[in-house]
């Protein structure tokens, strides 16, 4: 059995899909970030970054202790590895596969991810309009990136579904509120429509939907306690006593 620990993020909701296309036994963590549940001296035993998802299998191949793992791409992985699936064995269709789930961890989540943030401080906080312009046109780029690259391939890595697919498309699910038209990219909608029908998928999405709030009904004084949390975060200092 899986631990993860988990909220209904389109990061959290990479691996639950993964879990669900890989066909393997899970039980749900609920790690509520609006709450600061991440910070805990527990959680960052499993994820030291203080970031969900993080999963522990309980039970790993081979027998031995549970094995811990944070990143979701590094999730993403491992379930794919244990599992068998959705991931090729050979070296080069391997390393097609990694390097997309890779570009997402490091270009589609997080610049999409900072667009969500200004978009919806546009209201508040002064001038966001330089921030708004640079990541709406970067997503809008990496929108174009997945469009030319599913122009000759059914899917991401290749002609095969794999874990680049599922890491990509729950950061896809809100284009609309992305400011982006998907009209604008023929070939990223197809797959889109295609990834978005498969049963696992609508599975995996449909995980602790109804756990999230809704960010425009909250007040001003509970939007900023949520965002002292999430956004203004400095470094944790270190137990005294260690290798120096």
């Amino acid at each position: 059995m899986i631990d993860v620990h988990y909220w209904p993020t389109p990061n959290g909701k990479k691996v639950t899909i993964a879990l669900e296309e890989c066909g393997l036994d899970y039980r749900v963590v609920p790690c509520s970030i609006g709450t600061g549940e991440q910070f805990s001296e527990q959680f960052l035993r499993i994820s030291p970054n203080n970031r969900m998802p993080a999963i522990v299998d309980n039970a790993p191949p081979g027998g031995g202790a549970p094995i811990a793992v944070f990143e979701s791409g590094a999730c993403m992985m491992y379930i794919a590895e244990v599992s068998g699936r959705f991931c090729p064995a050979d070296l080069a269709n391997r390393y097609e596969v990694y390097q997309w789930v890779i570009w997402q961890m490091a270009n589609q989540g997080p610049k999409t991810g900072e667009l969500g943030h200004f978009r919806r401080l546009k209201d508040r906080a002064g001038d966001q309009g330089y921030a708004l312009q640079r990541y709406d046109d970067e997503v809008n780029r990496l929108y174009g990136v997945l469009n030319n690259r599913l122009y000759d391939r059914r899917y991401i890595a290749g002609d095969d579904y794999s874990i680049a697919d599922m890491a990509c498309y729950p950061w896809t699910v809100g284009w609309e509120a992305q400011g982006q038209d998907i009209a604008e990219f023929p070939y990223f909608r197809r797959w889109f429509e295609e990834v978005g029908a498969r049963p696992g998928v609508q599975r995996g999405m449909a995980v602790g939907s109804d756990w999230s709030q809704d960010y425009s009904s909250l007040s001003d004084e509970e939007r900023e306690h949520i965002e002292s949390i999430l956004y203004h975060q400095r470094a944790r200092p270190a137990p005294e006593g260690g290798l120096l």
